[in-house]
């Protein structure tokens, strides 16, 4: 068709297709001049024993979405990102937060440099389920490599239980529309 989307492809190392995703939450007009949304979450995939869930830059600022791969078995959320000044506390504060109120790893993957209008800032990271970061690039240009702790993850879940505490029965509103401020 005629839509053009912003989609992100997990591939296995002989270049199989695992997964593909199309980016749900588009920003601003930077995002729908170009993109149309795409129409569906996609389902966690296994990849080296590890079960991931995909977003793509603006979807990780929802936590419906990463909630719902969490529900879904996600142990980690691949997050490849353009995120831009003056936006960092997203990489900072909102992406460790997302880690930790849904026990996965997140590993957040930003671009860094000028783009036309756009001043990109980096600070590409891995956060464990604990909130913390496993590993962080700074504002540059950096590779980012983390080793993901199953010990660590099975740790944490069993000691913060948000997952299994939810009250969805009170939570209708969030999946009704609402309305849009």
């Amino acid at each position: 068709g005629d839509e053009v989307l912003n989609t992100v492809n997990l591939v296995d190392r002989e270049g199989r297709l695992l997964a593909s995703y199309a980016k749900t939450h588009l920003y601003g007009a930077v995002d729908r001049k170009q993109f149309t949304a795409g129409h569906a979450i996609t389902a966690p995939v296994e990849l080296g024993g590890w079960k991931l869930g995909l977003a793509i830059c603006y979807d990780i600022e929802f936590p419906e979405l990463a909630r719902t791969l969490a529900l879904a078995g996600a142990e980690a959320i691949l997050a490849p990102t353009a995120n831009m000044a003056p936006y960092e506390t997203v990489a900072t504060r909102l992406v460790p937060a997302r880690a930790e109120e849904n026990a996965v790893f997140l590993a957040y993957a930003n671009f860094f440099g000028r783009e036309g209008e756009f001043e990109y800032f980096g600070l590409s990271c891995v956060c464990g389920p604990d909130g913390n970061d496993v590993a962080r690039a700074g504002q540059g240009e950096e590779m980012v490599f983390a080793d993901l702790d199953r010990e660590a993850l099975a740790k944490t879940r069993r000691l913060a239980t948000h997952l299994a505490d939810r009250r969805p029965d009170l939570y209708g509103s969030l999946t009704t529309g609402g309305e849009k401020r």
